[in-house]
């Protein structure tokens, strides 16, 4: 609180100091509303003066020159004063003091405002002094707040109260503080410039968690109603404590997929979507979003979200996990390899979940299923059973796929237990059939005429035919030979087969063609058993005529003079037999039909077995019967019409 009889000393030291117009007056000065304020005040003028009837004075308000009408604070000879002052005012210093101490009371807001002093010494020795006293007219206290709160650093925030009213003395405390646990409270009291403040400083360590927080100071003035309170909202700044990520998710291949982040800070962050060191975007918020759209297998991988506030930095990441079926294998270029070689197959796929590998040859499994997205088949001394395709396949949940390639394995030509030579109808039939690759070449030598038989020898039926690794040769010789009996020469028939990688020469066992004699036989007795047929019918029919007509040679020779009737049943029989004949034949020359469907034609000399015509012939002499005893009617020669010997009957 202040008093004027403080400034009587100081009065008295620069009293004769000076000799020149100057007033002394807090240049700032508060009050709460509503309740008073006292502006010390003292002024000085010079010496020489002396005040005839006194010394007067007058505070304006707003401004010191007269003639622009200023309001009237307070006027010492009368008590005219601006309507917002009246009852209010009032000198407490003594002017021929030269204390011109003035106190307000019950003051409001529209009091806020420059206040000057003017001198009245009578006569001309009027001045206005050009210095001022403000007066701030509070309605809440003020609290010092920090430009700057950081998390973690001690703050002190203080709250003021004037204290310029001699009749009111002020309380301060504090709202809000329970959720501060190492709050602490000091209280001060500072009078600087003839003016006095009330402190309390409230300090504690912020949190994160009490940014936002509101606290409060309250001025109370005892015995009265008046209470003033500020209530402020705490900034704190931290570092980033927390960034919020989606959590680690799988996505098929072509969707899309949004990733969010979110940050715990203050100020908000800078906040960066990275993928790998390529920064997909960026922006300064509390959250940001990333929008991925067809996401492919390249986007496969760790997505991080960096936050940095320049109060420090904080990153959290995910996996995407893009899911997708295999892509096609890379294996080996086909190749060619010789026999007894090692060969090493490679394949590689990607795909997520990683694919099964598989290998298999010409459709089935080889090797062992690897899951892993690369396999290595390995064909230790390859045999000619090694060749074919070799596919690898990769297979996962989401789909499967597959490259192939061709291992050709070359060998020298091996012979064919099918190498033989074989007596046929026609004579002789040698065929020799080699297995190799590249495809073997196959001649046919005859050591005994010193002769070669091969592609250009046109002398002999030569022909051959290839099937993949496997080559046919066939040859035919028109004598047919007993293998040495009754002085005929064998067969002497050697085959050589070669390719890159070898030749080899063998001699051509002789086989009799066991088809052939079979269905001979068999066709033979067939016959037999049909002309038995025939008979035995016929003297059936004869044995019943007899029993029915008493008369049986009657009989035949009725049946003789329709010769038609007895021709047509032999001619059945004989188409029948026919028949037989020809599929037994058949049955004979199935093998032997190739090579005449090939022939050129030259040969000429190249005849069957036996001619059509002498197989009818054959068959007539099967059909002649023969009666004994018997005897025509009439004397007559029994003979077909057209004069066939099918119908000729001889009765002896």
């Amino acid at each position: 609180m202040w008093y004027p009889e403080l400034l009587l000393p100081i009065l008295l030291i620069i009293k004769d100091a000076s000799a020149q117009w100057n007033v002394w007056m807090p240049r700032d000065i508060s009050a709460m509303t509503n309740s008073c304020v006292v502006i010390p005040c003292t002024f000085m003028y010079p010496s020489n003066i002396r005040p005839s009837r006194g010394v007067h004075g007058i505070w304006y308000f707003g401004q010191p020159y007269p003639q622009f009408f200023p309001p009237v604070v307070f006027k010492s000879r009368t008590d005219i004063v601006n309507e917002s002052y009246k009852g209010r005012t009032k000198l407490l210093g003594d002017l021929n003091q030269r204390n011109c101490t003035l106190r307000i009371s019950n003051v409001g807001a529209e009091h806020s405002g420059r206040y000057y002093f003017r001198a009245d010494l009578g006569g001309a020795n009027i001045f206005t002094y050009p210095d001022f006293s403000e007066l701030k007219v509070l309605d809440q206290p003020d609290i010092d707040v920090p430009e700057e709160i950081v998390s973690n650093v001690n703050l002190d925030l203080t709250c003021y109260a004037p204290d310029n009213c001699p009749d009111m003395s002020p309380e301060i405390s504090w709202l809000y503080t329970e959720y501060l646990l190492d709050a602490e409270f000091i209280s001060d009291y500072v009078e600087e410039g003839n003016t006095a403040v009330l402190s309390s400083t409230l300090s504690f360590t912020p949190k994160p968690i009490h940014n936002g927080l509101l606290l409060g100071c309250r001025v109370h003035f005892p015995n009265t109603s008046f209470i003033y309170e500020r209530l402020i909202s705490l900034d704190i700044k931290y570092s980033p404590r927390s960034v919020w990520v989606n959590v680690s998710r799988e996505v098929m291949e072509g969707s899309s997929v949004s990733l969010y982040c979110e940050v715990d800070s203050n100020p908000p962050p800078r906040i960066s979507w990275m993928f790998g060191d390529e920064e997909l975007l960026w922006d300064t918020a509390s959250n940001v979003s990333l929008q991925l759209d067809q996401v492919g297998s390249l986007q496969d991988g760790v997505y991080t979200c960096i936050a940095d506030n320049g109060y420090g930095t904080m990153n959290s990441s995910m996996y995407l996990a893009v899911k997708y079926p295999p892509r096609e294998p890379w294996v080996n270029s086909s190749i060619t390899v010789q026999e007894g070689s090692t060969l090493v197959l490679h394949c590689s796929t990607k795909g997520n979940p990683p694919p099964t590998l598989t290998w298999l040859k010409d459709g089935v499994l080889v090797g062992t299923i690897t899951a892993e997205e690369v396999s290595v088949l390995e064909l230790v001394e390859l045999t000619p059973q090694g060749d074919g395709m070799y596919r690898c396949l990769a297979e996962n949940e989401h789909g499967r796929s597959s490259s192939s390639l061709n291992v050709t394995v070359e060998f020298a030509p091996v012979f064919l237990e099918e190498s033989k030579c074989t007596v046929v109808r026609e004579g002789v039939q040698c065929v020799c059939v080699a297995s190799g690759n590249p495809e073997p070449i196959i001649e046919f030598h005859l050591p005994d005429f010193n002769i070669t038989v091969n592609d250009t020898e046109g002398r002999f039926n030569y022909y051959t035919h290839t099937d993949g690794y496997t080559a046919t040769g066939m040859i035919k010789l028109r004598e047919k030979s007993n293998n040495g009996g009754n002085g005929e020469r064998p067969v002497n028939v050697h085959c050589r087969v070669s390719n890159a990688y070898g030749s080899e020469m063998v001699r051509l066992e002789l086989q009799q063609e066991k088809k052939y004699m079979m269905a001979v036989v068999v066709g033979t007795i067939g016959g037999v058993a049909v002309i038995a047929f025939i008979i035995a019918a016929v003297r059936y029919v004869g044995r019943n005529n007899k029993k029915e007509n008493g008369n049986p040679g009657q009989d035949l020779v009725s049946k003789l003079e329709n010769p038609s009737l007895f021709y047509s049943a032999v001619k059945k029989d004989k188409q029948n037999l026919r028949k037989k004949v020809l599929k037994t034949e058949l049955l004979g020359s199935k093998f032997n039909s190739i090579l005449e469907e090939t022939s050129t034609g030259d040969d000429g000399d190249y005849q069957p077995v036996a001619s059509m015509a002498e197989l009818e012939k054959q068959e007539l002499n099967y059909a002649a019967l023969e009666f004994i005893g018997g005897r025509s009617r009439n004397g007559a020669s029994v003979q077909g019409d057209d004069g066939s010997d099918y119908t000729e009957i001889k009765a002896k």
